[in-house]
């Protein structure tokens, strides 16, 4: 509701008669997945100037597979008939090879689901195969400088098998998402201590986008009466920080699905806006942010796998692994459960080659 707030309230502030006056070039940005639920909800923040800047033009290409090709025709008028000068064009095709022509943003949605009864080896089976394609793809024909973003599930190793397969981009250009996990705990804790979303900054998540991942509320702050504050010391209630509040996070996804049947599309797709908004824009002073990055060996973190860390991004989109933050031997036990389970992952899904 508070997205379409400042949606309408962007319509109403004339910003959109500035736009068309943009003297940037447009920017082409890629959505697997390009007709399933997550696209829905993302692509109107896309459109709207809400990730890349009201100033900001661009070109969307969305990729699918040909079953939902039909389906991408309806999302394609969806997005013409909102009528928004920021785009400024849509490509829409089955072929990873036109997706990804000259593209600045890949936004891989697109997996293979977990169906009933699958093994988690046919799961990774599956979906190697997706991600060594994109990987190839995204090497030939995405412009080198591309920041890509890996959401399909398992996104941790989906992030590294891509990687592993466009050998002239950058690592470091390469990412998953989950800073779903970390709004999820911002929301937690803020509900936890009665404040708003907004007052808890530098929650951390740890490792796998899994049910082993470790949130980590040790170095958050939290504002009260605009007095900024240790959050531990505000919450005052160390066993809850290390029973409920993690598998609360660990589960959120599990409960979601519970729920509504289906899994986490309206904030997922917010959290991958968030996740690019940063990286394109940089984060505040003070602030960091978790981001799923090639490990360098930071908190004894062997590279080789695709890690959750703290990170602040500076103004040249670069990013920066967060150093010297303290560990207990109960984080410490924690972050490396989660990096057992990301090296078998990888291991597996080197075995399929």
């Amino acid at each position: 509701l508070s997205y379409y707030n400042e949606y309408k309230s962007y319509l109403r502030s004339g910003q959109i008669s500035s736009v068309r006056m943009s003297v940037k070039e447009p920017i082409r940005v890629c959505v697997t997945g390009g007709a399933g639920q997550i696209a829905y909800s993302l692509l109107l923040q896309l459109a709207s100037g809400r990730v890349f800047g009201n100033d900001q033009p661009l070109i969307l290409h969305l990729l699918d597979i040909e079953q939902c090709l039909e389906k991408l025709k309806g999302v394609v008028m969806e997005l013409e008939d909102l009528a928004l000068s920021l785009v400024q064009g849509v490509v829409a095709t089955a072929d990873p090879n036109v997706a990804f022509k000259d593209i600045d943003v890949a936004l891989l949605l697109g997996a293979f689901p977990r169906l009933k009864g699958m093994e988690r080896k046919d799961l990774l089976a599956k979906n190697n195969a997706i991600f060594i394609e994109q990987g190839k793809a995204l090497d030939a024909v995405a412009k080198k400088t591309v920041k890509v973003v890996v959401v399909g599930n398992p996104c941790n190793t989906n992030a590294l098998t891509a990687l592993k397969h466009a050998p002239s981009i950058p690592p470091e250009n390469f990412s998953c998402l989950t800073r779903l996990d970390q709004n999820r705990a911002r929301s937690q804790l803020a509900g936890r201590l009665g404040v708003a979303p907004g007052a808890i900054k530098n929650v951390v998540i740890w490792g796998n986008h899994s049910s082993t991942q470790y949130p980590d509320a040790a170095h958050a702050t939290v504002s009260i009466d605009n007095k900024e504050q240790p959050l531990p010391a505000a919450l005052s209630d160390d066993a809850w920080l290390k029973s409920t509040f993690i598998s609360t996070i660990q589960q959120r996804g599990a409960a979601v699905i519970k729920a509504r049947g289906l899994s986490s599309a309206m904030s997922a797709a917010k959290a991958i806006g968030d996740h690019i908004h940063d990286w394109w824009f940089g984060t505040e002073e003070g602030v960091f942010t978790s981001m799923g990055v090639p490990s360098d060996g930071s908190y004894n973190i062997p590279e080789g796998v695709i890690y959750s860390f703290p990170v602040t991004i500076d103004k040249n989109r670069n990013y920066h692994i967060v150093q010297n933050l303290e560990k207990d031997i109960f984080a410490k036990e924690k972050m490396e459960a989660t990096y057992n389970e990301l090296k078998a992952e990888a291991d597996a899904a080197a075995a399929l080659l």
